[in-house]
């Protein structure tokens, strides 16, 4: 009987497989505008975004008509100084109301830009393609600045040229190139990016959406309306505010300094500067210490 012939080594060693192959190759590390990239694409595939963007600027767009038609109509019944100076054409292009709506889809946009990955849980195959968090914190960063400064400009013109459309039938139009309506427009413009940093730096902190927009919008919109004008502290706390911040950016037209409770032009631009920047480092630091 013939007995088997014996197996060599060489034919018991298994063949590497082209996926074990493949596995064994060091991927480059991601390069930062790739996250920035995928964290458009996140963005983008939210259906709820073109909405709210579009949204947003209509309610804007409108209110700002509104409140001027009726300083039209309501135009021969001004004093002749009034009428003269029109100081309220600059209010009209920048109606709180529809910046209140601007600031509110920011911060909510921004909190859902992170809190959205924590509840459905894509953080985890996130920060396993990508072990640096704080590259990926601030990669959605960077989107929601560009985004929302895009979205904020868009606003802020549309609502200054329908206002001051209106008020040019009275005589009573800014034009652009005033140094007080390219304040208003800067500062209107660059409110979303500051609110929606905010929203993102919260998110991180937070985790969870219903608690995320409840809380940057009671530290953006009603958190100033507690502190008094009347006591120095308080209004110096009032004046750190961005909502207040943003109101004397954009609101003034030949009202004296005194008439904001001692806020500056300067002081204002500083607290844009503050917020964003302290809810990004405060993400930074926590998305490194927590786990997902």
């Amino acid at each position: 009987m013939t007995s088997p012939t014996p197996r060599t080594t060489a034919s018991l060693t298994p063949r590497p497989t082209t996926t074990a192959i493949a596995a064994a190759v060091d991927e480059p590390p991601a390069r930062f505008l790739d996250l920035v990239a995928a964290e458009w694409i996140k963005v983008r595939s939210l259906r709820s975004t073109p909405w709210v963007v579009v949204l947003v600027v209509l309610v804007v767009t409108v209110v700002a008509a509104g409140r001027a038609l009726a300083d039209y109509n309501n135009f021969p019944s001004y004093s002749a100084l009034a009428q003269r100076e029109h100081s309220f054409s600059l209010g009209d292009s920048f109606p709180a109301e529809g910046y209140l709506t601007l600031m509110l889809a920011a911060v909510a946009v921004g909190a859902i830009a992170t809190v959205s990955e924590y509840g459905s849980g894509l953080i985890r195959t996130t920060t396993v393609a990508v072990p640096a968090r704080g590259a990926v914190v601030l990669a959605k960063a960077v989107v929601q600045v560009v985004m929302w400064t895009v979205v904020g400009s868009v606003v802020a013109l549309c609502s200054f040229f329908a206002a001051q459309a209106v008020l040019s039938g009275r005589d009573a139009a800014i034009p652009i190139g005033d140094p007080d309506a390219l304040r208003a427009i800067a500062a209107s413009a660059l409110l979303a990016p500051v609110c929606a940093l905010v929203g993102l730096g919260l998110g991180v902190l937070i985790r969870h959406s219903a608690t995320t927009v409840v809380a940057g919008s009671f530290v953006l919109l009603l958190l100033p309306v507690f502190f008094s004008s009347r006591k120095p502290l308080s209004a110096a706390f009032a004046n750190g505010m961005v909502r207040n911040a943003w109101q004397r950016l954009a609101t003034i037209y030949g009202a004296p300094a005194e008439a904001y409770n001692g806020a500056t032009v300067s002081g204002s631009w500083t607290v844009y500067v503050l917020w964003p920047l302290v809810a990004l480092v405060l993400a930074l630091v926590v998305v490194r210490r927590r786990d997902v």
